[in-house]
């Protein structure tokens, strides 16, 4: 398998600890950052805008995106506005759909025209692709994030969908198409051969990418053994011995 570096791909660090970001912002692997409310939650930060300036100060040189967390197209306005003010390296992550299900291209059209660098998130299927397509504007900078984790968590194949996304969005050349919601390493080989431009991918596999992206798997399959017994006697595992002595095992076949 080929190595991480040798990827067309640009990854992105996804997650909402700080130390994490700022030790993947770091690593000329990365080239970007993603975070969203759940994450944030997760992480358990409270106050939303001073962890956005707090981990502003400095990632300053690669894009980060920061979603909008309102329920309502006209909130969602403003907090888009007042996050593009941030800091010129800022994305606004605005949901395809309200969370109410009612489509977010009035507001994506409207952000875009006064040139709202958007990432346009929680996409999932190609007709919501090509709704994106026509809300977009053509000479600011914009992302296409399609949910390629959860389109496979259906047992679909996310492959097709991002290929086809090249032509739909192919009269925006600003626009990059994201693959989100990264399950397993793999998947981040399987984004760079579908084309898309960037992949955005949590901390934690990430850094199990870094260190075993394109190992030699003979290597890897002695490491695996030699943990299995590291393990095992560490652990102090023992088998009882028989009283009766073991009745001589015979082969289930004659040697020829």
């Amino acid at each position: 398998m080929t190595s991480l570096n040798a990827l067309k791909i640009k990854i992105f660090a996804d997650g909402a600890d700080k130390a994490g970001m700022l030790d993947l912002y770091a690593n000329p692997l990365i080239q970007g950052m993603t975070t969203n409310p759940t994450l944030m939650k997760k992480a358990g930060i409270t106050d939303y805008e001073a962890f956005a300036k707090d981990v502003l100060q400095t990632v300053k040189s690669k894009p980060i995106s920061f979603e909008v967390f309102a329920d309502d197209f006209k909130e969602m306005r403003r907090q888009a506005l007042r996050m593009r003010d941030w800091q010129e390296n800022v994305y606004v992550k605005i949901p395809v759909l309200s969370p109410a299900g009612e489509s977010a291209m009035g507001l994506i059209r409207d952000l875009a025209q006064y040139g709202v660098r958007l990432n346009v998130t929680a996409i999932l299927s190609e007709r919501q692709i090509e709704q994106v397509a026509g809300a977009l504007v053509a000479e600011v900078p914009s992302v296409v994030s399609i949910f390629a984790g959860r389109i496979a968590d259906t047992g679909r194949d996310p492959m097709p969908i991002v290929r086809a996304s090249h032509a739909v969005l192919r009269g925006l050349p600003k626009a990059e198409v994201l693959w989100a919601s990264v399950r397993e390493v793999f998947n981040i080989f399987q984004a760079d051969e579908a084309g898309a431009q960037i992949v955005t991918v949590p901390h934690d596999i990430l850094h199990k990418a870094i260190s075993m992206g394109g190992r030699d798997l003979d290597a890897l399959s002695l490491d695996t053994v030699q943990m299995f017994d590291r393990d095992a006697k560490a652990a102090g595992y023992t088998l009882a011995t028989s009283p009766a002595a073991p009745a001589e095992a015979v082969p289930l076949r004659k040697a020829a």
